[in-house]
């Protein structure tokens, strides 16, 4: 529950004992990630590959206060919400630090996915189908009534075979009720929806309605770069990409792309929100095109392959692409991790 000045209150947070984990138990290894409030580490947790989310507490009462109710947020969404698209679960601690447990997700980002491809784009087949695990994902979040906020492609993640993305961070994830007025706390500018944008030229402490349209907006954008793997909004920094969206209606290019795409961006990314798609509507729409796009292959009759000593085929160039990414020394980035010794792993709980 969220007390007079936006931030949930502390004394009311209770964490369901099955989702309480033990530090004596976590060992923590190098870091993978870092943000402006929390750092992510490689870890273990009963002989489980997982991430480790340290969130920083902040050194003002206010900044206590704000990173504890995102921290208590995250983890009551996290605990609630369970689907193939949203990063695993595994628990979470407040003391001796707050702290967040996830499966590991070895693929990385969806960001330094497209990067390590650039200028090249993705297959059409599979930026579409990374869309589809996006949009499956925000389907389930708003079927709970909760909204993210800050879908970037930094926020997807990748298994480590690269074909399924996973939804992660739920910093700035709120729940949704019809009489809710929401604070003009809002994630990355350029993927930020419009109306959440004029929410930050507010005055402080300033509320405002929007919704979770806000969401199809950001899909949008994600979608684009999907599509086209350039940096939405190029040549303008964050804040002149978001005050061009927010005040001018500036929108990335939707020619060149197969009408469906073009109708599914332009829909999604309307000033209104309230004419936006819902993500039961999108995931709709790109299950169709999917299936237009790749249409089922035709049955082989069983008889042209009766004989036993028929000569196979060679191995199509791409079948390895179809593989688990190797390092250097021909190990799965499963494999890697599991080979490493515990020594590398220092416990979580002897730091504190």
């Amino acid at each position: 529950m969220e007390s007079g000045n936006g931030f949930y209150s502390t004394d009311e947070f209770q964490l369901d004992p099955k989702w309480l984990i033990d530090p004596k138990l976590l060992f923590v290894g190098p870091r993978i990630g870092e943000g402006a409030h929390a750092k992510v580490y490689e870890g273990k947790y009963k002989n489980q590959d997982v991430a480790v989310k340290i969130v920083h507490r902040g050194d003002t009462p206010e900044e206590v206060a704000k990173r504890e109710g995102r921290f208590e947020r995250e983890v009551a969404m996290l605990s609630r919400v369970q689907h193939k698209n949203l990063v695993k679960f595994i628990g979470a601690c407040k003391e001796p630090v707050m702290v967040v447990v996830t499966e590991l997700l070895l693929g990385g980002s969806l960001r330094k996915y497209m990067l390590n491809i650039r200028p090249r784009c993705l297959d059409m087949s599979v930026a579409v189908g990374f869309a589809l695990d996006i949009a499956r994902a925000m389907e389930c979040l708003h079927s709970h009534g909760i909204i993210h906020r800050d879908l970037k492609p930094e926020n997807l993640l990748l298994t480590a075979d690269q074909k399924t993305v996973k939804l992660v961070d739920f910093g700035l994830a709120r729940e949704e009720t019809l009489t809710e007025m929401m604070t003009a706390e809002t994630g990355t500018y350029r993927w930020m929806a419009p109306e959440l944008y004029s929410t930050v030229t507010l005055r402080h402490g300033e509320k405002k309605h929007y919704n979770h349209k806000v969401d199809a907006y950001s899909f949008a954008i994600v979608l684009w770069e999907l599509l086209h793997n350039r940096l939405p909004f190029e040549g303008m920094s964050n804040l002149q990409a978001a005050y061009a969206a927010a005040f001018k209606n500036v929108r990335p290019s939707a020619e060149n792309l197969p009408d469906d795409l073009a109708l599914i961006l332009t829909s999604c990314w309307k000033e209104d929100p309230n004419s936006r798609p819902n993500f039961s509507q999108i995931v709709q729409m790109l299950q169709d095109y999917l299936s237009a796009l790749s249409p089922p292959e035709p049955m082989i009759p069983s008889r042209v392959f009766a004989s036993e000593n028929a000569v196979l085929p060679p191995e199509s160039p791409g079948t390895s692409s179809l593989m688990a990414i190797r390092d250097d020394l021909g190990e799965t980035p499963e494999t890697k991790i599991a080979n490493k010794t515990r020594g590398f792993f220092f416990c979580f709980n002897h730091c504190y």
